[in-house]
């Protein structure tokens, strides 16, 4: 009833810049807050962060400072902006609606 639509990866240079967003469509609850995960070429799963409905924020300890999550409530949107992208940021990034929807997961290459 609720689906998760992600977009903005690609390929950016390391020290370079990208913006994900994930939009949700369908039977939404109020006080929704956003997840975001990665998984590396190693298929290992990390935290980025979390967004609340009041608009507080909380990011894993490797984006700290360089990334930046905010949301759009009128367009049912939350944004991950990313900067100073390092090489070991290459992932598919997950967002994640109120613990329980997931977005399909897109790509980031950081690469020279």
């Amino acid at each position: 009833q609720v689906h998760i639509v992600e977009s903005g990866g690609g390929l950016v240079q390391p020290g370079g810049s990208l913006r994900l967003s994930c939009a949700a469509y369908g039977s939404l609850s109020d006080g929704r807050v956003w997840h975001w995960y990665r998984q590396g070429p190693g298929n290992q799963r990390e935290r980025v962060g979390l967004i609340t409905p009041e608009g507080n924020t909380d990011y894993g300890d490797s984006v700290k400072g360089r990334f930046t999550l905010s949301r759009d409530d009128a367009q049912n949107t939350v944004y991950l902006q990313m900067n100073s992208l390092k090489l070991e940021d290459t992932a598919v990034y997950f967002c994640i609606l109120n613990e329980a929807y997931w977005g399909q997961g897109i790509r980031v290459t950081v690469s020279s």
